[in-house]
């Protein structure tokens, strides 16, 4: 009998076909919560994106079943929970590099949204006003530091990206320092020194116990900081963001990630200093293909 493999958030079609070709069974189906544990069952793999969460109910429903493989196509796994599977005999695998440049460029993409007013220049040209003298007043890149908050794959990149644009960058260290990094216009600082000099900052970490940009932290960076998420939407506390876009201490803030992605904090969204994206940091041609191949290589090594 072959290996049953369900996709519940969708797949790059290549890659569903190459899994077909090699005597898999794949099954493209979306579970609600309620039903997805009961469905598991039948399935000895499972991959999943962000809308599908497997929690401990979804895996306590499974139990007695096949299931031996959740795959997240992705990088963050917050959706899934890890000791619950890994305890019910469930390997968890992610895939960590094939998305990384796609998420990095639009962090970039994002920053100079922010920088030079483009999404709420572009939102009234549609409206049919020509507001040149509201939108001249942006700022350059060059010269500008950014702090990067988790230099891991995509911060790396985001980092590279920045200096390649003539901007100086600061980063902390949460574990241990990155080799090959530091440079004339790359340094490793503290988290204090890094919210008082950064002009933008760069939320590329994962998930915490608090979110990173919360009222006591904005009151650390400078005025007129920019803020750019292409991380977790835990990573900001919203509230404390608007009102700090409303005073001003925000310039402007670029975000792709959300609290939560079936309500989104559309105040926040429609902010005039708001770039906003919904959540497609991955969502690239290429980045698509290779999380692809790279899912057909964790199932075929299973």
């Amino acid at each position: 009998m072959s290996m049953r493999v369900l996709v519940t958030d969708g797949m790059d079609a290549a890659a569903v076909e190459q899994l077909r070709r090699d005597g898999y069974e794949v099954v493209e189906h979306f579970y609600e919560p309620g039903e997805l544990g009961e469905a598991l069952r039948e399935f000895d793999a499972v991959i999943i994106r962000s809308a599908t969460k497997i929690k401990a109910p979804q895996i306590e429903a499974e139990k007695g079943g096949k299931l031996k493989l959740i795959i997240r196509a992705g990088v963050g796994m917050d959706n899934i929970d890890i000791p619950a599977a890994e305890a019910a005999g469930i390997q968890v695998k992610n895939t960590p590099r094939a998305s990384s440049n796609a998420v990095a460029e639009l962090a970039i993409g994002l920053l100079f949204s922010c920088a030079r007013n483009l999404s709420a220049a572009g939102h009234t040209m549609r409206e049919q006003k020509w507001e040149k003298k509201a939108y001249s007043k942006g700022f350059e890149l060059q010269g500008k530091t950014l702090g990067v908050i988790g230099y891991g794959r995509i911060g790396r990149l985001i980092g590279e990206k920045a200096q390649a644009l003539g901007m100086n960058v600061l980063s902390t260290v949460h574990r241990s320092k990155p080799e090959g990094c530091e440079s004339e216009t790359m340094r490793f600082v503290s988290m204090d020194e890094l919210l008082a000099k950064s002009d933008v900052i760069a939320l590329s970490a994962p998930s915490g116990g608090q979110p990173l940009v919360n009222a006591g932290t904005l009151a650390r960076m400078k005025d007129g900081v920019v803020i750019i998420n292409t991380s977790r939407g835990s990573n900001i506390d919203e509230a404390a963001l608007l009102d700090a876009l409303n005073s001003g201490k925000v310039r402007a803030a670029g975000l792709d990630v959300w609290m939560s992605e079936k309500e989104p904090n559309w105040a926040l969204a429609s902010h005039p200093a708001v770039s906003c994206t919904p959540h497609i940091g991955a969502g690239t041609k290429e980045a698509q293909k290779r999380i692809g191949a790279e899912l057909v290589d964790i199932v075929e090594h299973f």
